[in-house]
C-alpha cells in the first residue's frame, strides 16, 4: 500500500456543526445520510489503512438555511470546527472553504474568514446550485474576487433534482450514481463554453470523480461543439481538457484510466476518496489498492497522482 498520499476529496461534517444546526431545527440528525457521522478517529483509521498522509476537507453544511446571518454563523461553525482539526493534527488535515454561488457578499465573508484567518487550502463549490451551473455570468464577480487570489477551486454536484415531472435522473436510483457525474461535466462544459479560463487564467477546478463524464465526450464535444451557444472551438476543448484538474474520487474503474490518462494531463489528476460517502472498506481494500496496481499507470505517474501533483498545486500541504 503506498504511503504519502493527499486525498484531495475527504467530506467533513463537523459534529459542532449538527450540534448548532440541530439546536436551531435546520436539521433532523437522524434523517441525514450515513456519511454525516464524521468521526476523527475513523478518519485517521481510515487515512493510515490507505497510506494517505494528509486529507483535504471539504466543509459540509447540509441545513436549509435562507438568512444570511444565519448561513454566516452556520458556516462559520462549521469552518472554525475544520480549523480545530488541522491545528489538533497539522500534517494530517487542511480544508477548503465553501464559496456560495447564489451569495457574492457571503462567499467574500468565507474567503476572508476561511482562507485568511483560518488558512484553507483553497476553496470549494457547487458545480451548480438552483439549475444554474458554474461559470454563468452571474458568477463572474465571484470568479474576479477568486482569480484576484489564484484560488484552487474543489467542485462538486449537491442537490440534482430527481424524479419525474422535468427533474433530473430515474426513480429509484440515488443522484450520485449518474447524475453527479452528468451535472460535473455540465460544470465542466459551461465553463469551457463561457471561457472561464481564458478570463481568469489564475483560476485552478478541480473535477471531481475523474471528471464525469467530460474525458470520454471530449471527442464529441470537439465535432460538435459548434452547436453550443456560445459555440466551442475544436482547439479550446483540449486546452480545457488540460487546464482542469482531475481527482480519482468515484471509485473510478481500471479500465477508465487509459481514456483519462489519454484525454488529460496527467500531471493534473489528484488523489481523492469520497469518504465517507465512500465506505472505508471500499476505499481501503478496493479503491487505493486498484490504483496502486493500475498497469495502465507507470510508477512516477502513480507517485504524482498520490502525492506530487496535490503538493505542486497547493503547497501548504507538503509537511
Amino acid at each position: 500500500m503506498t504511503s504519502g498520499r493527499v486525498d484531495v476529496h475527504h467530506h467533513f461534517t463537523a459534529p459542532d456543526w449538527l450540534d448548532w444546526a440541530e439546536e436551531r431545527g435546520a436539521i433532523n440528525r437522524e434523517k441525514l445520510p450515513w456519511w454525516t457521522r464524521w468521526d476523527r478517529n475513523a478518519a485517521l483509521e481510515v487515512m493510515d489503512k490507505a497510506g494517505i498522509s494528509t486529507s483535504v476537507m471539504t466543509v459540509a453544511m447540509l441545513g436549509r438555511l435562507r438568512e444570511r446571518a444565519e448561513r454566516q454563523e452556520s458556516a462559520r461553525v462549521a469552518l472554525r470546527a475544520a480549523a480545530d482539526v488541522v491545528e489538533s493534527h497539522p500534517a494530517r488535515f487542511g480544508f477548503f472553504t465553501p464559496v456560495f454561488l447564489d451569495d457574492l457578499e457571503l462567499s467574500l465573508w468565507s474567503l476572508r474568514y476561511g482562507l485568511d484567518e483560518l488558512g484553507a487550502v483553497g476553496v470549494s463549490t457547487r458545480t451548480s446550485m438552483d439549475g444554474v451551473h458554474l461559470g454563468d455570468d452571474a458568477h463572474d464577480r465571484l470568479l474576479a474576487e477568486l482569480n484576484d487570489r489564484s484560488a484552487v477551486i474543489s467542485t462538486h454536484p449537491m442537490d440534482v433534482p430527481v424524479g419525474n415531472g422535468g427533474g433530473a435522473g430515474l426513480p429509484g436510483m440515488p443522484p450520485f450514481v449518474c447524475d453527479f457525474l452528468m451535472d460535473t461535466t455540465r460544470a465542466a462544459v459551461n465553463l469551457i463554453r463561457n471561457g472561464v479560463l481564458d478570463r481568469y487564467p489564475n483560476l485552478t477546478f478541480i473535477l471531481p470523480h475523474g471528471g464525469g463524464f467530460l474525458p470520454y465526450i471530449a471527442t464529441r464535444l470537439e465535432l460538435f461543439g459548434r452547436h453550443l451557444t456560445p459555440d466551442i472551438e475544436p482547439g479550446r476543448v483540449q486546452d480545457y481538457l488540460h487546464r482542469f484538474c482531475f481527482d480519482t474520487a468515484g471509485p473510478m474503474s481500471p479500465s477508465a484510466t487509459p481514456t483519462l490518462l489519454a484525454t488529460v494531463d496527467p500531471g493534473r489528476i489528484l488523489f481523492g476518496t469520497d469518504w465517507p460517502p465512500t465506505p472505508a472498506q471500499v476505499v481501503t481494500d478496493i479503491v487505493a489498492p486498484a490504483l496502486d496496481n493500475d498497469p495502465a499507470i507507470s510508477d512516477a505517474q502513480l507517485q504524482a497522482i498520490n502525492r506530487e501533483n496535490a503538493v505542486r498545486l497547493m503547497p501548504a500541504l507538503d509537511r
